[in-house]
């Protein structure tokens, strides 16, 4: 709890120290300008790698594995994108770190190996397209017609559809 404290206050100082350096050297203006700059291509890469992270979990998904990598990445997409809308240049850093695939990704390997996301799994018994037995075996259909008992009407059949229609 200290060190989030913390980090919400020496965090704003920073980036206000950094702008102040900034805007001097470059002037007010074109410092606004980058902020905004950075904004806009953080958020259109956001979007850009938040598709395709999306899609790839969706790939694992249908082949029955883990998503965990995908998973991560979306949580850093999320922290990245959050980042880069905070206006500041320090952030911005740590934000495009996120959001850039080339880095991200040895990143969330890099973490996931240093936790125990790898002792999970995931059993799908749909896998294949359609429903499977415990065993892995493919179960078997029964096809049929029914009809209530307490109904004296006999059962809809397709001929019986037919008919009907044909009257009307």
């Amino acid at each position: 709890m200290r060190t989030a404290t913390f980090l919400f206050f020496i965090i704003p100082l920073v980036e206000m120290i950094i702008l102040i350096e900034v805007g001097g050297m470059i002037g007010p203006l074109p410092t606004v300008g980058l902020v905004v700059l950075t904004a806009i291509c953080g958020v259109w890469l956001l979007r850009l790698e938040g598709v395709a992270t999306l899609t790839r979990v969706q790939e694992k998904l249908q082949r029955g594995e883990i998503p965990e990598s995908e998973l991560l990445e979306g949580i850093m997409l999320i922290i990245g994108g959050a980042l880069l809308l905070t206006p500041g240049f320090a952030t911005d850093i740590v934000g495009f770190v996120c959001l850039l695939p080339g880095l991200r990704r040895p990143l969330a390997a890099r973490i996931i190996r240093s936790t125990s996301f790898s002792q999970f799994q995931m059993h799908n018994h749909f896998q294949g397209g359609g429903f499977r037995k415990t065993d892995g075996q493919p179960g078997h259909t029964i096809e049929g017609e029914f009809f209530s008992e307490s109904s004296n009407a006999p059962p809809a059949t397709k001929a019986n559809l037919e008919n009907s229609d044909k009257s009307q």
